[in-house]
């Protein structure tokens, strides 16, 4: 059944009153204006919507989508209810709740509402590990979002798209679609941005990911350059973020531990307590390989973090390389056999799909298991691992991971084919 028309709206309201149109126009507009409105042959602009909506003793939100105020006001509470289960890294709540707002046929006629629904479900399907699901709706935002009407969320909307296709193990598409937003934002003159900020930071991350290191670190210095000549805290504190992480992976530790407390520092309250925690983690990180000395210190501080993203049912990728952090720590203090209870813990948690973070925890299990002298469990997750890496494009660190098997393979014996395969891996890995 067709929904009444706003002009329908309007004549049915006028007519239940008891009002004439030129009663209702009385002093501000004419009732010939009111006779076009309601045979729908003009559109009033909002303040008439407003002045009409209050002459007629309803909500401007009724007159333009014909759901009562009841309504939408059920809507807008589940709305923020999930806004603030998501913020609290309760994904599955946050989901379910979004979901109940798109499930309501009411919320068609409510467009804003809508896409806020939409958008908040498809983090929510991130945080929950439901990557798949999420690039679709992401996809679907994208082609409907416009630099133009809202600078802020399209970049946004693109930063998430472009996270979630690396998460999925897609690094070239989350290439692809960050520097595709970025290459629009400054062809329109909008490079001076947080937005720009935003976007550059999600393509040096995918950069890194991919291992071009020589781009990433040249973007990253432009990101510093940018973000402190626009001046906003949360533009600097994005881009002192992403160069700590290419600080880390040029083995530049001390670098990257200022980076991170500088990032920290500016992180506010209102920060998104997601992205807080994955800071809290690259600082840990960083530490641990910096300063091997503070690494009960970092253990600590990786803890925290997780008893804050467990009390709050983070998504289990946040969960899992917590984890996969502390097990570092455990390895560093010297106690493998727990590292390899965490790291098993965040490898279970990640399930079988590639993943950069699985590829990260098969690591650092392969790395303790070394240290208990059990070579076979080594080398078989570490093999795991690089061909993980191997199926994301993850050049660099595939070629360090197929290197680190041929170590231990070294080490259990004189040199055989599989030692030899595996250096040869590591080797075209780098594209020798």
């Amino acid at each position: 059944m067709d929904r009444e028309t706003l002009g329908q709206r309007i004549r049915a309201l006028r007519i239940r009153q008891g009002v004439s149109q030129a009663q209702l126009a009385f002093p501000e507009l004419s009732d010939s204006y009111i006779s076009l409105i309601e045979s729908d042959k003009r559109v009033p602009a909002p303040s008439v919507v407003d002045l009409l909506a209050a002459k007629l003793n309803c909500s401007a939100t009724y007159l333009v989508s014909g759901v009562s105020e009841d309504v939408v006001d059920e809507l807008r509470v589940t709305l923020d209810y999930a806004e603030i289960a998501l913020q609290n890294g309760a994904a599955a709540e946050a989901r379910a709740r979004f979901a109940e707002v798109l499930a309501n046929s009411d919320a068609v006629a409510l467009p804003e509402m809508l896409h806020q629904a939409r958008w908040g479900y498809a983090l929510a399907l991130e945080a929950s590990g439901d990557l798949e699901e999420a690039i679709t709706g992401l996809l679907e935002l994208t082609e409907e979002a416009s630099a133009e009407a809202d600078l802020d969320h399209w970049a946004k909307v693109h930063v998430a798209l472009s996270r979630c296709l690396r998460e999925r193990g897609d690094i070239s598409a989350g290439v692809q679609a960050a520097e595709g937003a970025l290459r629009h934002l400054i062809s329109t003159g909008a490079d001076s941005t947080d937005a720009a900020v935003h976007l550059g930071a999600a393509l040096l991350s995918a950069f890194i990911e991919r291992g071009d290191l020589v781009r990433a670190r040249h973007l990253a210095a432009q990101l510093v350059e940018r973000a402190e000549r626009i001046g906003t805290p949360r533009a600097r504190m994005v881009a002192y973020w992403e160069a700590a992480y290419v600080a880390e992976i040029r083995g530049e530790y001390e670098e990257g531990v200022a980076l991170a407390e500088r990032a920290l520092m500016l992180a506010g309250d209102g920060e998104d307590p997601r992205n807080l925690n994955r800071l809290r983690v690259i600082h840990a990180g960083l530490l641990l390989r910096a300063r091997p000395d503070q690494a009960a210190r970092a253990r600590e501080m990786l803890n925290r973090v997780r008893g804050e993203i467990t009390a709050s049912s983070a998504g289990e990728i946040d969960v899992a390389w917590c984890l996969t952090e502390l097990a570092r720590a455990e390895t560093v203090l010297g106690r493998p056999a727990e590292s390899v209870r965490l790291a098993e813990e965040a490898i279970d948690l990640l399930g079988d799909a590639p993943r950069r973070a699985t590829a990260g925890a098969l690591t650092v299990l392969g790395e303790a298991c070394v240290r208990l002298g059990r070579r076979e469990r080594a080398a078989e997750v570490l093999t795991r691992a690089a061909t993980c890496l191997e199926e994301m494009e993850s050049s660099r660190e595939a070629a360090q991971a197929w290197f680190d098997l041929a170590e231990v393979l070294a080490a259990t014996g004189p040199a055989d084919e599989p030692q030899m395969a595996a250096y040869r891996r590591a080797l075209t890995c780098v594209g020798v």
